[in-house]
């Protein structure tokens, strides 16, 4: 089971609103063709910061532009674009490092205490396919915490109404599905909504996709950002997506030119 992203909303650029505001104030935006949606946000949000619109504008382009604010460190206004992500196919050992990220991210994860787990499924480790011994031993584990689940939560259905357990419908459920989740392990597979801005993006793209001995993270680190550098290319040209002697992804950052 490799991780599966899906883009399900994004940041929108009201083109009209602003242009009317760039007339009330007496002014220009000399836009740059082929510029994205996110792209232009970013750009028309650094240069209100100046006014630099019409006789102030500079001749760069909206890429040179977003090449300049990044080489100089101004990505305050980079936070201004975000994207929504459903992520599947991931480990709730991802998710419990993927949760840390917390300025400029927003959460929202499938619950194991409202959501029965019996059909569970689980992400086998990439390293695990080099050692049939270990490769066993983890799906021996795997299936007998499984087993463990269902035995649990058949057992205490058993106790519905008993002192501890006489409990509303609602909360009895979430009391046995937390006492039998607690023998799952952190590779049980998880779904989770996450909202992030550009900035942020770029800041977890530096620190975790690169980590050589986390291949679950690198590989969710280059679906996202193969969604987001296709969305607005230049916030994301700094970056380029490689590969290992393995074959599995790696992301590095190099330093812009502006010349390029």
């Amino acid at each position: 089971m490799k991780p599966k992203i899906y883009l399900i909303g994004r940041s929108h650029f009201h083109a009209e609103d602003f242009l009317s505001f760039l007339r009330n104030e007496s002014t220009e935006w000399h836009r740059t063709p082929g510029a994205t949606e996110p792209e232009e946000i970013v750009e028309v949000s650094g240069r209100v910061c100046y006014m630099s619109f019409g006789e102030k504008q500079s001749p760069r382009s909206n890429g040179d532009y977003i090449r300049n604010l990044i080489n100089q460190g101004h990505e305050s206004v980079l936070e201004h674009v975000t994207w929504t992500f459903l992520l599947t196919g991931v480990s709730r050992a991802f998710t419990h490092q993927l949760v840390r990220h917390r300025v400029g991210f927003a959460f929202s994860q499938l619950s194991q205490q409202y959501h029965e787990e019996t059909a569970a499924t689980f992400v086998e480790p990439a390293h695990l396919q080099r050692s049939p011994q270990a490769l066993k031993a983890w799906r021996s584990a795997v299936a007998l915490s499984q087993e463990s689940y269902r035995t649990i939560l058949d057992s205490l259905k058993e106790l519905n109404g008993t002192p501890g357990l006489d409990l509303q419908q609602k909360e009895f459920k979430r009391a046995i599905r937390s006492a039998a989740r607690s023998v799952l392990p952190n590779a049980t597979e998880t779904k989770i909504v996450m909202t992030a801005n550009a900035r942020a993006l770029r800041y977890f793209f530096k620190v975790r996709g690169s980590i050589p001995g986390d291949v679950e993270m690198r590989q969710v680190a280059a679906a996202l950002f193969n969604a987001v550098e296709a969305e607005a290319p230049a916030l994301f040209a700094d970056f380029r997506l490689d590969t290992l002697s393995d074959g599995s992804p790696v992301l590095a950052q190099r330093e812009l030119n502006d010349n390029r």
